[in-house]
């Protein structure tokens, strides 16, 4: 089937993902064998698209996205029959019919990994977010995720940053910006090499929150595994985190503060049988069935000890600064603890955070982590 008639089944009524899912496995014969297993509805308005098109009302939807695809060189719509369809997406329940597609297709031949977290992370976990961004990509990886604020985009800012590979996979139609403040990130996903956009929904397709989880699962099917760096106890990278697993993907999370509410969904996964991850090697090492088939990604035979998630920037020898640490520290503990007087603790601490050591969050102060 070419992409004119994947579109079409795709504008059909009363078609899911999952009763699509069915009628592929039995590998029809277009278009007579479609007809037979469409449900009656569908059936008759595919019967209609392929006797009288001009009649059709799936022929406007189609052709316009068939303009799109035609309009830039890196536009593409990606079909289950398309050479570069990822087959790893193809395994899931209810993998997507159609995909538009703008950016570099080769992003889809790294290995995946999806990166998810809140949208309001803590200092902490917008650099371990970065951190492991980086290293992954560095290995091989390709970073998957949704563009969203926070962690999301964090982690794919770091891995284009990096010179890597990274997916975005909106809850809107291609050329929607969700949230209009990534506009930047946007274009460079969009134009950058390594850099890749996919929307399961027509251009011009705005944002709507049932969406955002039909989102996820394309997001966590991409991928190996699904790395959660922080998440609320009530948050959609949970929802990424139960569709990893039903999709029998590996789930990975860091290890937070048990006073960090923006991560006590991290601290329930882990309870559940998440992995626990410290460093990017935590990772690839329970990617055994896989990592053979891509070498880039297999930890070196030598090298340096990875730093710790709260590695911290070169600096000489302070009291205030070794009282501090990732959890936020309130100033009169701060005060006992360094020996200074109020005054004394301020100023410094206004010094340390001109010079990017430290940063005020409620409940106190935290000592910034390399970045």
């Amino acid at each position: 089937m070419n992409a004119r008639e994947w579109l079409a089944v795709f504008a059909l009524p009363g078609l899911g993902p999952q009763r699509l899912a069915r009628i592929v496995a039995q590998a029809p014969e277009w278009p007579e064998g479609w007809l037979v297993l469409l449900p009656r509805q569908a059936a008759t308005a595919l019967r209609l698209w392929l006797e009288h098109p001009a009649r059709s009302p799936l022929t406007p939807a189609i052709d316009s996205s068939l303009a799109w695809e035609q309009a830039a060189p890196e536009h593409t719509v990606l079909h289950r029959d398309h050479p570069d369809f990822p087959a790893l997406l193809s395994e899931i329940p209810d993998p997507p019919a159609v995909l538009w597609a703008q950016g570099d297709l080769h992003a889809l031949t790294r290995p995946g990994l999806a990166v998810v977290g809140s949208r309001r992370p803590t200092a902490e976990g917008a650099a371990n977010a970065r951190a492991f961004a980086r290293e992954l990509v560095q290995r091989g990886f390709c970073i998957t995720s949704g563009m969203a604020l926070g962690v999301d985009a964090e982690a794919q800012r770091a891995a284009l940053d990096a010179g890597g590979a990274s997916i975005a996979v909106l809850a809107t139609g291609i050329d929607v910006i969700y949230p209009a403040r990534h506009r930047e990130l946007y274009q460079r996903l969009g134009s950058t090499p390594g850099g890749l956009l996919l929307a399961e929904h027509p251009p011009g397709t705005r944002a709507h929150p049932a969406f955002f989880p039909r989102r996820n699962r394309i997001v966590t099917g991409l991928s190996l595994g699904t790395l959660v760096v922080e998440a609320a106890e009530k948050s959609g990278s949970l929802v990424s985190a139960r569709l990893t697993l039903e999709q029998g993907r590996e789930l990975f999370a860091l290890p937070a503060s048990l006073h960090n509410v923006q991560a006590r969904g991290s601290l329930q996964l882990l309870r559940t049988g998440a992995t626990l991850v410290c460093e990017s090697d935590d990772i690839v090492a329970e990617l055994t069935q896989w990592a053979g088939h891509h070498p880039a990604c297999q930890p070196p035979a030598a090298h340096a000890p990875a730093e710790p998630l709260d590695a911290q920037v070169d600096e000489p020898a302070d009291e205030l600064l070794a009282a501090l640490s990732a959890t936020p520290t309130p100033i009169d503990a701060l005060v006992q603890q360094a020996g200074l007087t109020v005054g004394e603790c301020q100023q410094r601490l206004l010094m340390l955070e001109l010079d990017g050591h430290v940063a005020q969050q409620p409940g106190g102060w935290v000592r910034r982590a390399r970045l």
